[in-house]
């Protein structure tokens, strides 16, 4: 199987924490072709889109210490078309390049692309959590998005609660989060105003219901197809409303509870249908507060934790959908072959 990983710089890598990393050794220690290649390499030659790709050299044997892996890789430069891959997996970090997507356009029919780029264009703000309906409402929080400083105000002074969660709509890894109260209204204009900006440059802000036990952190869920693989619980440092890892807070061992596993099912499909296929869901005390799709991390913490190795999973995947498209292929072919068969009689 060929593979395209189209990521950030391979320099930028943590070699000690990184996921994307684990799905490469993964991927490499079973055999398969493996290219790396970042959106600022997507190129087009005579209408076929191409990536100026880093391909890694294989191994007769690969180490399996992945730190060790990643300093000794050694790649071969190539431009490559696209559609020559049975697979290509988005792990570019936010924010989203949508040219990327664009250039990727012309090759979705011949290549299997993960998460796939309608789904990703939808998905990748934190609006996506507004579109869950029916039974999956339930476990989205009060969440508001404007631009109107006079409307955010309101939207404090009347919520049920004394605080809230505030938020840049384009922020990420928990830049921007902070809580606002109600008895801090006279700073709160002068937070609008740094937020939101003025003008043609202004930025839309989330005001998202807080929800009771954000003190004590979150739960990263991994998902995929639709179904929880692995989970943790991300504690905030001292005095500090975040507990994304980046932000300065650490990881648990964590069970998903019962109400997690019910947020999991009625979420699970959504994402299914929507192309999403390896996700971070970001929950606390039972409510889907975020869903991370262009590149969830977690990987390595979640299997030191727990023994496992995530990695495999998400790879076992890929090669069932890959070996799901190459049948259908196979089955066409044979057809074909049975209706020339018959018209040569």
């Amino acid at each position: 199987m060929k593979i395209c990983f189209l990521m950030y710089p391979w320099e930028r890598v943590s070699p000690e924490n990184d996921s994307t990393l684990r799905l490469i050794h993964e991927a490499a220690s079973r055999g398969h072709t493996v290219a790396i290649t970042t959106p600022n390499s997507l190129t087009i030659r005579d209408t076929v889109a191409h990536a100026f790709c880093n391909v890694l050299r294989k191994s007769d044997k690969l180490t399996s210490n992945i730190p060790s892996f990643y300093r000794n890789a050694q790649f071969k430069r190539s431009k490559l078309p696209l559609a020559g891959f049975d697979a290509i997996i988005m792990r570019a970090n936010p924010p989203l390049d949508t040219v990327a997507l664009n250039f990727l356009d012309s090759v979705r029919a011949d290549t299997f692309i993960m998460n796939d780029i309608d789904g990703l264009r939808i998905a990748n703000n934190k609006l996506y959590t507004a579109s869950f309906s029916g039974e999956a409402s339930r476990y989205i929080p009060g969440t508001h998005v404007s631009k109107n400083k006079e409307y955010l105000e309101r939207v404090l002074m009347e919520s049920q609660s004394e605080k809230m969660i505030m938020k840049p709509l384009n922020g990420f890894g928990g830049q921007g989060v902070i809580v606002v109260e109600k008895s801090a209204q006279q700073s709160f204009r002068s937070l609008l105003d740094f937020y939101v900006g003025e003008g043609e440059n202004s930025n839309y802000v989330i005001m998202q219901d807080y929800v009771d036990g954000a003190e004590h952190g979150d739960v990263r869920i991994l998902m995929l197809n639709g179904e929880p693989i692995g989970a943790m619980r991300r504690v905030p440092a001292a005095n500090d409303v975040r507990s994304n890892i980046h932000a300065g807070g650490r990881e648990v061992k964590h069970q998903l509870t019962k109400e997690e596993k019910a947020l999991c099912r009625h979420i699970g499909p959504k994402l299914v249908r929507d192309g999403l296929y390896f996700v971070g869901l970001d929950v606390i005390n039972g409510k889907l507060i975020e869903v991370n799709v262009l590149s969830p991390g977690g990987i390595t913490r979640i299997n030191r934790l727990n023994r496992t190795r995530l990695q495999a999973k998400v790879i076992d995947f890929v090669e069932h959908v890959i070996a799901a498209k190459e049948l259908i292929v196979e089955r066409k072919n044979q057809f074909r072959k049975v209706i020339e068969d018959a018209d040569a009689i």
